[in-house]
């Protein structure tokens, strides 16, 4: 996917001809700061929701550039006291950046605030420079990253709905009209219906490609259930580390970087818990604020394995600042998805990631206040700490309490031992000369309920009876 440009590359531009020498790869970054922006009310009792500084937006803004290889020039807070509904931003304010573009020989304007066609049309006019939004940021990462055929049609169905109403910045070719069909003729169809019209068709195809790739997805989780291994999930804001987690706990080899958006196709493994419990790992794609809801609907394939999973891990980087905000963040895209407050208490453990950057005292203060709270874990995925405590628990939380047991199997139930490995920690194992086997296990209530289900209701001897 190129970068979204002011232009069809096949028509004339609308930037002047001793503008076209400013490098396309320089690039501008502005954090329009609107001071009237409207508040949500919340509701009553409800703590005041975490905001996110200026400072860190521009931050994480210059970041989203750097992930697709841009220079940045310079990066700008501004200010906006009213909102201009054709260019977003002052009269002022806008030469005063083409100034700066001029002297910086910049010929790209990232602006971290969501642009209606007409304002972006409009800006690119008055800088004589290409623009793109915050959405089209994401929308050109996500396009680089995908890798599977499914995060390709997923990047593409949501590049051409964001593309769909843009059709304006193709400027005068959209004007002309063709022949009408039939002998009366009449005024035809414009070049922007036609446009319009092949849009919707590549849109229409890919939807019906999409929804193949949510049927195999589904008959993939339905042999999944059929052995029934519970799935962990691994949730965050972008950078948070889930991935070098992932790697950490599975040995995979996942690629992570300290970049936004470093993966995007989800990846699942397979591994065994410290108690014996086979789990699968899921490592999915990071949120960040503000997601594009073209990519929030695209995805939603890719996200309904967070829905699907047993324990949902909440990875946070601890050493960001801002890190509160990006909690919310996190949490209001899981509701949205149809996880709420209630279901997270019981789903969710938190991961506080990245504790290996915070000095001794702020190390030591976050240890004791993760030790007062429930379903959180301090770890760092870089050097181990706290990642053997983290695989207990979670463990504990889908095993439930284990029971220690000796079961003799039958000879004709060997096909349950197969079973008892797989699924239970066996300890020690003793063959009998009549073919039955004795075990020493440790199992959940459930899992006990199962086997004897396989063994045909028989219930063990008394000296055999089920011990804590």
């Amino acid at each position: 996917m190129e970068i979204i440009t002011s232009r069809d590359t096949k028509n004339d531009s609308i930037i002047p001809e001793d503008e076209k020498s400013r490098d396309d790869m320089r690039a501008l970054v502005l954090v329009p700061v609107l001071k009237q922006a409207k508040v949500q009310p919340l509701p009553e009792g409800a703590p005041p929701a975490p905001s996110r500084s200026n400072e860190a937006r521009l931050e994480e803004a210059i970041g989203l550039a750097r992930a697709i290889d841009l220079t940045i020039v310079q990066g700008l807070i501004v200010a906006v006291n009213q909102p201009r509904p054709a260019t977003l931003l002052g009269t002022g304010k806008i030469a005063e950046i083409k100034a700066l573009l001029d002297e910086l020989d910049a010929g790209l304007v990232i602006v971290d605030h969501p642009l209606t066609p007409v304002q972006q049309r409009n800006l690119e006019k008055e800088w004589g420079a290409k623009v793109i939004d915050r959405t089209g940021l994401i929308l050109e990462i996500f396009g680089r990253r995908a890798s599977t055929k499914e995060g390709t049609l997923q990047v593409e169905l949501a590049h051409l709905n964001y593309q769909k109403g843009r059709l304006v910045r193709s400027w005068t070719h959209l004007e002309r009209q063709r022949g009408g069909a039939g002998f009366m003729g009449g005024p035809g169809e414009t070049q922007i219906e036609a446009d319009r019209r092949q849009l919707q068709d590549k849109i229409i195809k890919l939807e019906r490609e999409l929804e193949q790739v949510v049927r195999t997805r589904q008959l993939h989780r339905a042999k999944r259930r059929k052995v029934p291994h519970p799935i962990v999930a691994l949730v965050g804001y972008t950078n948070a580390g889930k991935s070098t987690l992932f790697n950490r706990i599975t040995g995979a080899g996942v690629l992570a970087e300290d970049m936004l958006f470093a993966t995007l196709d989800p990846t699942l493994r397979r591994m065994k818990l410290p108690h014996g419990r086979t789990v699968i790992m899921s490592d999915t794609v990071g949120f960040i604020s503000d997601l594009p809801t073209h990519l929030v609907a695209a995805f939603r394939a890719t996200l309904e394995e967070v829905l699907e999973a047993d324990l949902i891990l909440h990875v946070r980087d601890m050493s960001d600042p801002d890190n509160r905000a990006q909690s919310a963040d996190v949490l209001r895209i899981l509701d949205d998805l149809g996880i709420d407050e209630k279901e997270r208490s019981e789903r969710i453990l938190e991961v506080w990631n990245k504790i290996d950057r915070l000095d001794p005292e702020n190390h030591d203060g976050l240890l004791q206040k993760a030790a007062s709270r429930d379903n959180v874990l301090p770890v760092s995925a870089i050097s181990g700490e706290g990642v053997e405590t983290l695989l207990d628990v979670i463990s504990q939380r889908l095993s439930g309490v284990l029971t220690e047991a000796t079961i003799t199997i039958p000879a004709d139930k060997h096909a349950v031992i197969s079973w008892l490995y797989e699924n239970a920690v066996v300890s020690e194992r003793e063959d009998h000369e009549d073919g039955s086997v004795s075990l020493d296990v440790r199992l959940t209530d459930r899992q006990a309920n199962e086997l004897e289900r396989k063994l045909g209701g028989l219930k063990p001897k008394p000296e055999e009876d089920w011990e804590r």
